[in-house]
């Protein structure tokens, strides 16, 4: 059988092997990068494919009668056609929770910048301003302790939950949004529910661990973020359309919050004009909270998983409904 990886570079771009993939099949053929022009020529007549970001939708499948099986290289499936896959009998899986410790840790990187801003002044160090200064402590900026503040999680799955948890780690009170709050409120009774005004109202954090949905699109905007303190920090680790990204940009100049820290954005790589690239009080980064190596190598280890399953006929990880 024949095993095209449209977009390889990004889980691996050298560091890792791909043995526990290619050993499994005739044929592997990988790409690090695949253009949208070049997705149905490059699948050709293989039968199983993986994908990253490489959009598959309804006219790549129709266009691609070989394939029997989609392994997504990622958590979100929003760039395959499930429905289309799922009406020609096509196994799509996608990889679960790896990368809960590793974006769990970068929700703080992103927060400790915001408040302890330790890599503003690494460089006021090596640009000698702390030499220069007539005391032996040096800070221009407000330092901020996270003990006792409250931090709102929007979206309660495992990366929320361990969010939830380091947070308590550093002595923070946590409020949590979900839409299944019973599911959760008897094993977490040491954390408050809110619905999500409330909790934009009264955290001093807000970090947004929930999937992109047509509800969820974009659910920080304007009137929301009006409703934020002026001294809180947004954190967005999940989903960059999550946000208005103009309007927390205007927010952030009016002084309306006090920072924002993201690691998505809703184009990826951003255009050249967008908003929050020029926003004051704003850390981005290149979307690598997932990426770290130890991430990546349990990515790779449960595609391999998923695509030995599917060939001993075994259903594990499937997202078409099947």
């Amino acid at each position: 059988m024949k095993l095209v990886v449209l977009d390889g570079h990004a889980l691996n771009p050298g560091d890792l092997s791909w043995e526990a993939l290619s050993s499994q099949v005739g044929d592997f053929v990988l790409y690090p990068r695949t253009a949208p022009e070049q997705v149905v020529e490059r699948i050709g007549d293989a039968e199983l494919v993986l994908t990253n970001k490489t959009v598959l939708d309804e006219t790549v499948l129709a266009r691609t009668p070989s394939v029997r099986y989609i392994g997504e290289l990622a958590t979100g499936v929003n760039n395959i056609d499930l429905a289309a896959a799922r009406a020609r009998g096509i196994a799509v899986t996608n990889v679960p929770a790896y990368s809960t410790a590793s974006v769990a840790q970068m929700t703080f990187a992103l927060l400790l910048e915001l408040t302890l801003q330790a890599g503003h002044y690494a460089q006021l160090v090596h640009s000698g301003a702390w030499a220069r200064s007539a005391d032996f402590s040096f800070f221009d900026t407000p330092l901020v302790e996270l003990e006792g503040l409250r931090m709102g999680i929007v979206g309660f799955g495992q990366i929320g939950r361990r969010v939830a948890r380091l947070a308590q780690g550093f002595g923070m009170r946590v409020a949590v949004h979900t839409a299944h709050p019973e599911k959760y409120r008897e094993a977490y009774a040491d954390l408050e529910f809110l619905e999500l005004e409330p909790l934009l109202r009264e955290s001093d954090v807000v970090s947004l661990h929930c999937p992109l949905t047509p509800e969820t699109r974009q659910m920080i905007d304007a009137r929301r973020i009006a409703l934020m303190k002026p001294t809180a920090y947004l954190i967005n680790t999940g989903r960059g359309p999550l946000v208005d990204e103009r309007a927390l940009a205007d927010a952030l100049k009016a002084g309306r919050i006090a920072g924002l820290g993201v690691d998505v954005l809703s184009s990826e790589p951003p255009s050249a004009d967008n908003p929050l690239c020029l926003a004051p009080h704003c850390v981005i980064t290149p979307h690598i909270a997932w990426a770290t190596r130890a991430a990546r190598l349990r990515l790779m280890a449960v595609a391999a998983d998923n695509l030995r399953a599917f060939l001993r006929g075994e259903p594990l990880n499937r997202v078409d409904g099947a």
